[in-house]
């Protein structure tokens, strides 16, 4: 399974939650992250008081488990125009972020891992909501 991570697991994934390792360990074929997850991951490590050491945690949990980045382009563009005409249409917004959390995982055809309950107005994706 192509399992795309929200902020919230990887963070849950850095803790050691059991649930969020174990799944990661046992289904996932690849791991990605949509880019806009790491400008939430950077700004987080930029105001927090181990900033360096959380980036270098970040950087080796990128290399050691060979994650792809999901970078923002033409595709995902259109995803996110896709998901957000649609949440429109039902009087249902979101978190801008999380539209193109959401489109990234559409364009890349995988499964998204979130703690946000609100993932689930999001039709077009697959996804596994955990409890928060």
């Amino acid at each position: 399974m192509r399992l795309v991570l929200d902020t919230n697991i990887y963070i849950d994934f850095g803790l050691g939650k059991k649930e969020i390792v174990d799944l990661i360990a046992t289904r996932s074929t690849k791991i990605l992250l949509p880019v806009i997850v790491l400008g939430e991951l950077f700004y987080g490590f930029q105001k927090g008081k181990r900033g360096r050491e959380n980036e270098n945690k970040f950087h080796r949990f990128v290399d050691n488990l060979g994650v792809s980045i999901i970078d923002v382009d033409k595709e995902v563009a259109r995803k996110y125009s896709l998901i957000y005409s649609a949440l429109s249409a039902k009087g249902t917004l979101i978190p801008v972020n999380d539209v193109w959390i959401a489109a990234c995982c559409m364009s890349a055809g995988g499964t998204l891992l979130t703690r946000d309950s609100h993932f689930e107005h999001i039709e077009q994706i697959d996804k596994i909501i955990f409890a928060q």
